[in-house]
């Protein structure tokens, strides 16, 4: 039919048009219930179908359209564009000349006025109408779909832009709780360095008060170790300045002694036809010299050195001065008696002549010296049989000597090392000898005795032997003996008990190596030559300082030791001789005899007591040797000891008394209160130290 090929003519053309064209909002759902009654309300014409009808279809189509098909197409263009613009369900607003718009933005010619809208009621009308409600619920549908499709889009983008924005939260929370986690830790670092530094602090305070009382506590140890210092100096001052006192009245006294001898002798002035006027003037200015030297000390307190060396350099001039005027009595009395003897024979020749050849006159006899004898006095020399030990055990030590004397030259690395390690090997043992166990005793026995035998020892981490080198040996015994007495010189000397467990070693090793044991004698004898008895003599062009050593003192560069070093070492090497003649190693032969027994300590003493004593120095060792041995030569001689000591107290005190000085009467002093409280007691006592059973057990 030609209506119904203009009717879809009509929808070609509504659909090609502008509006056709156009695509359906998807935001049609906002108008809610509005959308809906359209939708279930009877298709109205819009009020742009005529005009749609007039002026598209004309130029599409040849066939004009009449108005009741245009009615029609307008009517379903209007139901194809639903969206296009508001409607009512009942009525549509009429359409005015004056608000259409052309499609080409030119108004309208034509007005059209619409009270109310046609209702299709032809077949044909139905037709379009289904057409229309067909494309309307496709594309409602395709619409619906569009808007699932489109909501579940955006509820996918909503959850995912939730999700991503709850994720962004956590983060920006950890974020923050990671930021303020840093700034409490940050923080708490603070705090914790703040209180570090606070402790630092605190603990260098302290330290620097500690440090500071400790400084002002040494500085008052120190003032008041000073104080004590010059207490102590003062002391020792005024000590010396009594002692220098003393030692000028006992010059003074010499010298008025001497200056009296001096006015004994003008006896001789006519006898003689001598002038003393000279020694007796200078004799009298040495007197006054003296005496102004002690009245200017007891003004200005107590005399100096200075003082007492003038003292004495007067002392030795008026003993020069006394030498000499003996010297000249003597000359003048050799003259005299020449003279006499001649004048005697030119009378005896002139009287042969006047008499003749008569018989000689007996000559009288030589005068004798006072008293009619000679004066009995003690020895100054050692006895020959002892002087000849002496001699030969020297001769022993310097042999000994020459026989390691390659060992002790070479050059050769190896020679020396073994030298150094049997020096070691010898005198360690004997340095750490002290008062200690008996068991740790025997173990440095057994050392020193396996050493001497040839067997090897262990010494700075390697073994050690004297068949090494052939001069080992004597290397060997030579140290070790000079080990012994250098212990008795350093050791004893200032811990007297060490003398016991040394000498029962050195006894011990006397026993099974007697040439230790003799060489121990040359060196003890080479130090201390008083333990012989032997006071060597000065001879003539020998060196003062030579001298001095040979009385055992030490010189060093010139310098002389003072006397109480001197005795002190002294004392130490008797100590030690007393306590090896009366000590036997225990666990050797009790068979045999001690090598150098107390029979030699009776020896020594018989022979002191029977030398000059010498100042200072007799009175010393004497204290030291009976205190160290007295008990055992008690035990040993009994009554025949008791008569020595008597001898001593009466006969060898005031010879020891007239040769001290009185600044030197210390150890005479010691001596005589010792010998006083034995005698008392009738007892030696045991002497401090003495080893009993119990060490050994120990």
């Amino acid at each position: 039919m030609p209506s119904e090929g203009r009717c879809w003519e009509t929808l070609q053309a509504l659909r090609s048009s502008d509006k056709g064209r156009l695509c359906y909002h998807r935001d049609w759902l906002l108008r809610g219930e509005d959308v809906l009654e359209e939708c279930m309300s009877l298709p109205k014409l819009s009020s742009y179908s005529g005009w749609v009808v007039d002026h598209v279809l004309r130029h599409t189509q040849e066939n004009p359209l009449s108005s009741e098909t245009a009615a029609s197409s307008g009517s379903t263009l209007t139901l194809g564009q639903p969206s296009s613009g508001p409607k009512s369900p009942v009525r549509t607003p009429t359409f005015s000349p004056s608000s259409s718009v052309t499609p080409d933005g030119a108004e309208g010619k034509h007005k059209f006025q619409y009270t109310e809208p046609m209702v299709l009621q032809s077949s044909r009308g139905i037709k379009v109408e289904g057409c229309i409600r067909m494309y309307e619920l496709v594309h409602r549908m395709r619409g619906t779909e569009g808007l699932r499709q489109w909501q579940e889009e955006q509820e996918r983008k909503v959850r995912a832009l939730s999700e991503m924005a709850s994720e962004q939260l956590k983060r920006f929370d950890e974020r923050k709780e990671l930021k303020q986690h840093k700034e409490f830790q940050d923080l708490r670092e603070v705090m914790e360095k703040s209180s570090r530094e606070a402790l630092g602090h605190q603990e260098k305070l302290k330290a620097e008060h500690r440090h500071r009382a400790k400084i002002l506590n040494l500085k008052l140890r120190e003032a008041e170790q000073q104080r004590l210092k010059q207490v102590e100096q003062e002391r020792l001052r005024k000590e010396e300045g009594q002692i220098r006192l003393r030692s000028l009245y006992a010059l003074q006294e010499e010298v008025l002694h001497l200056n009296q001898q001096l006015d004994a002798s003008e006896q001789h002035r006519d006898t003689l036809k001598f002038d003393l006027s000279a020694f007796r003037t200078r004799g009298n200015q040495l007197c006054s010299l003296v005496s102004g030297i002690i009245r200017a000390t007891s003004e200005n307190g107590f005399p100096t050195a200075e003082d007492q060396a003038v003292a004495e350099r007067a002392l030795q001039e008026m003993r020069d001065l006394l030498t000499s005027l003996q010297q000249e009595i003597t000359r003048a009395c050799e003259n005299k008696r020449r003279q006499d003897e001649e004048a005697a024979q030119e009378k005896q020749q002139e009287s042969k002549m006047q008499q003749g050849p008569e018989a000689p006159r007996e000559t009288p006899a030589p005068n004798q010296g006072p008293g009619g004898k000679q004066n009995e006095d003690l020895q100054v020399k050692v006895q020959d049989s002892t002087m000849q030990w002496y001699q030969q055990l020297q001769e022993a030590s310097n042999q000994c000597v020459l026989a390691f004397e390659e060992l002790t030259n070479s050059k050769d690395s190896q020679a020396k090392k073994i030298k150094m390690d049997l020096q070691k090997a010898a005198t360690i043992p004997v340095s750490q000898i002290s008062t200690i166990a008996g068991s740790k005793l025997k173990e440095i026995f057994d050392k020193i005795h396996s050493l001497l035998s040839g067997k090897p020892v262990q010494c700075g981490g390697h073994s050690v032997s004297v068949t090494l080198n052939p001069q080992g040996l004597d290397f060997v015994q030579y140290k070790l003996a000079e080990k012994f007495v250098k212990q008795g010189e350093e050791e004893v000397a200032s811990h007297h008990e060490a003398a016991f467990p040394i000498a029962v070693v050195a006894s011990g090793i006397w026993e099974l190596h007697p040439r230790v044991g003799d060489l121990i004698l040359a060196h003890l004898h080479r130090k201390c030559p008083y333990s012989v008895p032997f006071y060597p003599a000065f001879k003539e062009g020998m060196a003062l300082e030579d001298y001095q050593r040979m009385l055992g003192y030490q010189v060093k560069d010139s310098k002389v030791e003072q006397q109480d070093n001197f005795l002190k070492r002294m004392s130490g090497m008797i100590r030690l001789y007393a306590a090896i003649i009366q000590l036997r190693w225990p666990y050797g032969s009790r068979q045999e005899i001690h090598p150098h027994g107390l029979s030699h300590g009776w020896r020594w003493l018989a022979q002191i007591l029977n030398m000059e004593p010498l100042s200072d120095v007799t009175a010393t060792l004497l204290f030291d040797f009976l205190e160290v041995c007295g008990n055992a030569l008690m035990k040993q001689y009994q009554v025949q000891f008791w008569k020595m000591i008597l001898l001593i107290k009466e006969d060898y005190f005031p010879r020891i008394e007239a040769i001290t000085s009185s600044g030197q009467m210390g150890s005479f002093i010691r001596l005589k209160q010792f010998l006083e409280k034995c005698l008392q007691r009738q007892e030696i006592p045991v002497p401090k130290g003495f080893l009993t059973s119990s060490f050994w057990r120990s």
